[in-house]
């Protein structure tokens, strides 16, 4: 009785070039990538049905988004230099002081701030490049992003670059 090996030997030889790629390396890369796709954080599943059908929270009715693009500072970690934005000021309408806004998380961080605000018009106070410290009046929309750019090109005066 004679007992067919040659199976088990072709299903080995078939991944036998494969097995010099195996390294821990490779199977620690593999693991990383396998857990950044599959390990994902999900979000509360109704909130993003109700997202996606337009629907909103009652707070999000009354919020909208700021981002202001500041005069940078310079600051040197080691050989690399980055260039964080400055901090800016928040006024209400009628001038009071509503929020100080660092405008950047760390000295090395060059993405200026995004900040949450209820719904209504704002005087922004922050440095500029070229006109120094400067008033912006802005106005925050519901479930809208207002980007203002203080040192954007072409612009006849501060007042006229708030977009959203």
């Amino acid at each position: 009785m004679k007992t067919n090996h040659k199976q088990t030997y072709t299903y080995i030889s078939r991944f036998k070039p494969l097995l010099r790629y195996v390294t821990t390396r490779n199977l620690a890369v593999a693991m990383f990538i396998a857990v950044a796709l599959l390990g994902t954080t999900r979000g509360n599943e109704k909130e993003k049905i109700a997202l996606a059908k337009g629907e909103a929270k009652a707070g999000q009715l009354s919020q909208g988004s700021l981002v202001v693009y500041s005069a940078t500072d310079a600051f040197e970690d080691g050989d690399v230099p980055y260039y964080a934005h400055s901090s800016y000021t928040i006024y209400t309408a009628d001038g009071k002081l509503f929020k100080n806004v660092e405008n950047h998380i760390s000295r090395s961080d060059e993405i200026p701030e995004v900040v949450t605000l209820p719904v209504g018009s704002y005087v922004i106070e922050a440095r500029s490049e070229t006109d120094g410290y400067v008033r912006v009046r802005v106005v925050i929309k519901a479930g809208r992003q207002t980007i203002v750019d203080l040192d954007s090109t072409g612009k006849e005066s501060p007042s006229a670059i708030a977009s959203n």
